[in-house]
C-alpha cells in the first residue's frame, strides 16, 4: 500500500487539465504562425532579386543584365557578342564539375539545373585589367534561367586564358 501511494503522488504531479478555450487558443496560434511562415516562404520564393544589399540577380531585360554586370564594376559593348541556348547535363563531366565549383565559389550552384536549358547571354568586356587595349579578348558569359541570372563567369579567349567569376579583379574597378 505504502508504494502505491507513493506512485499515485508521483503521477499526480504530472496531471494537468485543459479546457476546451485553451485548445482553441492554441489552434488558432498555430494556424496564425503557419500562413505567417507560407506567406513569407512565397514571397521570398517570388523574389529572386536580393534586397538586402546582396547581388542583384534580375537579369530578364537587356537594362536588368547590364545593371547586373555593372555592380561588379564591369564596363562592356552593351550588345551582346552572342545569345545561345545552353543545356546544363545531367551528369557533370570534369569540366563542368570545375566550371561549377567557380559557380559555388560565387554562390551560385548550376546542380539543381541538371538537364534544362538556360539562356547564354556574351558581352564584350572592356575594362579588364591589363586588357583594355585589347578589344574582344575579355568577355563575360551570364547563364539566366526564368529571368534570373543562375550562373556565368568572365573569361579570356587567349590560347592560355583565364576563366573566373564575376568579381572584378583586385575589388570592384571603373
Amino acid at each position: 500500500m505504502h508504494g502505491q501511494n507513493v506512485r499515485e503522488r508521483v503521477l499526480g504531479m504530472f496531471v494537468y487539465s485543459v479546457k476546451a478555450s485553451q485548445i482553441k487558443l492554441g489552434a488558432l496560434v498555430l494556424a496564425v504562425v503557419v500562413a505567417a511562415g507560407t506567406l513569407l516562404f512565397i514571397s521570398h520564393k517570388e523574389k529572386p532579386v536580393n534586397d538586402d544589399g546582396g547581388i542583384k540577380l534580375a537579369a530578364a531585360s537587356a537594362a536588368e543584365r547590364k545593371a547586373f554586370l555593372s555592380q561588379f564594376g564591369w564596363e562592356f559593348d552593351e550588345e551582346p557578342v552572342e545569345v545561345s541556348e545552353v543545356l546544363i547535363p545531367e551528369d557533370f563531366d570534369d569540366v563542368y564539375t570545375n566550371y561549377n565549383a567557380v559557380q559555388q565559389e560565387q554562390n551560385m550552384d548550376l546542380f539543381p539545373l541538371r538537364g534544362k536549358r538556360v539562356k547564354r547571354w556574351t558581352y564584350n568586356v572592356t575594362n579588364y585589367p591589363g586588357y583594355e587595349s585589347k578589344p574582344g579578348t575579355v568577355q563575360a558569359n551570364l547563364l539566366v534561367h526564368d529571368g534570373v541570372v543562375v550562373g556565368g563567369d568572365v573569361c579570356s579567349l587567349e590560347p592560355k586564358g583565364f576563366l573566373q567569376g564575376f568579381a572584378f579583379p583586385g575589388g570592384v574597378g571603373h
